[in-house]
């Protein structure tokens, strides 16, 4: 059985480009996102996966052809999946299957999974503490993301591991009516 209504897969799509022109790149949460994005580098696929098992399966396809394919055709992939694992503690219980699937398919060291949803809550969180925000996507997804592509950014941006601080301050500063707001646009750019 789904775990929520059907998401017109354009919609979702479209919603999840918004959110990531908007949020990610527009508040540089990532700052490495820019440039695949502007290139045409970034692969969005909606799955209509009711399960953890349809899902898993996605996954590994995803997996095996972000690896396959060229960096300069495909930098990153976003895998958007939002009729199964809509429940925060049952996406994150199937982290440990999406990273035991990367070590299966010999993948460890050259894909890894960044991890975004709805409900994100990052461990040691109260769920409305804003600071969640910075992983809260339109639909739970998963990022499948080359380790090349993020040693070159590392390397393009030495403070990399004070992003994280930056990124609450920037949740803290738009508060919860600011983030709102926000999402709100991601989801009126997606319908217009």
């Amino acid at each position: 059985m789904p775990s929520s209504a059907p998401v017109d897969a354009d919609l979702a799509v479209a919603h999840t480009r918004a959110w990531v022109d908007r949020v990610v790149i527009g508040l540089n949460l990532c700052p490495f996102a820019k440039a695949p994005q502007a290139k045409g580098r970034i692969r969005y696929v909606h799955t209509a996966a009711e399960t953890p098992q349809a899902l898993l399966q996605t996954l590994q396809t995803e997996l095996r052809d972000l690896a396959a394919a060229p960096m300069e055709q495909v930098e990153t992939t976003l895998i958007i999946h939002p009729q199964v694992l809509t429940d925060f503690a049952h996406y994150n219980a199937f982290l440990d299957q999406a990273e035991a699937a990367v070590e299966a398919l010999g993948l460890r060291g050259v894909l890894q999974i960044a991890s975004f949803h709805p409900q994100y809550r990052f461990a040691g969180t109260r769920p409305a503490d804003v600071s969640n925000a910075t992983n809260r996507s339109p639909y739970p997804m998963l990022h499948l993301i080359r380790e090349a592509s993020i040693d070159r950014a590392v390397a393009a941006f030495p403070q990399a591991e004070a992003i994280y601080q930056t990124n609450i301050a920037t949740m803290r500063r738009l508060g919860k009516q600011g983030i709102a707001a926000l999402l709100a646009q991601c989801a009126h750019d997606a319908s217009g």
